[in-house]
């Protein structure tokens, strides 16, 4: 009898686009998995936690950032070698505040995305992304 593949993580992911549709990428840290990669923001959904509350606690202890609104855009599972994760996308064009460095990681603001590595589950949703952001 085999085991049952392990649930996947359940990771709520925020899309903070600025009205020219610039978008807010974060690097990995050292000590995580991937450190030095580029990402959306987020974090795993905690027990008993929403996702948007996850994305909104996830916002305020990364990046010192209060999200007022976001839709739910997309969800992507993808197996890593440290994790099988279900992504939740969330766009949002409403918080408060200016991002900050909270947990060391570099940020930047992004029209066409130039920074590299990307995380793996990411670059899929860049084509997608811009036809949000430009209607292409």
């Amino acid at each position: 009898m085999s085991a049952a593949a392990p649930r996947p993580i359940d990771v709520a992911v925020g899309i903070l686009m600025q009205p020219n549709g610039d978008v807010l990428l974060g690097q990995r840290p050292e000590g995580k998995p991937y450190a030095g990669y580029w990402e959306f923001p987020g974090g795993k959904v905690d027990p008993g936690e929403t996702i948007l509350e996850a994305l909104k606690r996830e916002f305020v202890e990364e990046l010192g950032i209060h999200i007022g609104s976001a839709e739910e855009w997309c969800g992507v599972e993808h197996v890593y070698e440290h994790a099988h994760v279900r992504l939740h996308f969330f766009i949002s064009r409403e918080w408060t505040g200016e991002p900050q460095s909270l947990e060391g990681q570099a940020f930047a603001w992004q029209g066409s995305v130039g920074v590299e590595p990307l995380l793996p589950a990411t670059i899929p949703l860049l084509e997608w992304l811009d036809r949000v952001r430009y209607g292409a």
